[in-house]
């Protein structure tokens, strides 16, 4: 466990890179944003298909243009929110406000489990679309990796971001326990 209220160990210590990258919280992060990274990524390079008959471009999720900008839309900002807790990370360890760190670990709790939630959304959207697509609209199965693949990595996004989100209420629970342990111990100790 880390010491300091809500995981900060002294205020203004000196950033330790080698400390940051062997957090849980940390490799989570960086593995959500990998996984975000294929999920946009492959529905952006392989998601849309030229239909010959007509001359136009649809989405190859059931011909339904909504799954694929919620599967990008989700995956960047998802991207970009990775990033956000990543500087925020490292930023950590030099915030000194008891009450700052309590509410980036709050955040950080209410962000990824609203993630969570996201992922889970757009995985049974995805996977909806993706089964009662028509064989007929794609002929040459153009592209079906890449969708499957931005349905596995949105069912494996749901735990990434479960994870992080358990791994921030553990770190606030004892945290806060350790605070009140703290408070509790040098009243008694006062005469």
């Amino acid at each position: 466990m880390e010491g300091g209220a809500y995981g900060a160990g002294k205020a203004g210590g000196a950033f330790d890179p080698h400390t940051l990258v062997r957090q849980p919280h940390t490799i989570l992060r960086v593995v959500s944003w990998v996984f975000s990274i294929v999920v946009f990524g492959s529905i952006v390079n392989e998601g849309y298909l030229n239909s010959p008959s007509e001359g136009e471009e649809f989405c190859i999720y059931n011909r339904n243009p909504n799954a694929c900008s919620y599967g990008v839309a989700v995956g960047v900002l998802a991207f970009l929110t990775c990033l956000l807790y990543l500087a925020l990370d490292v930023y950590f360890p030099q915030i000194s406000s008891v009450k700052d760190r309590k509410k980036a670990v709050l955040s950080d709790i209410g962000v990824s489990a609203f993630w969570a939630f996201l992922w889970f959304v757009g995985f049974c959207f995805l996977a909806n679309q993706w089964q009662v697509s028509k064989p007929k609209d794609n002929p040459l199965n153009e592209g079906t990796d890449a969708a499957r693949a931005a349905i596995a990595f949105s069912f494996f996004s749901i735990f990434t971001w479960s994870l992080t989100a358990a791994l921030a209420v553990r770190r606030f629970k004892d945290l806060t326990f350790q605070e009140e342990y703290n408070t509790l111990f040098s009243a008694s100790a006062q005469p």
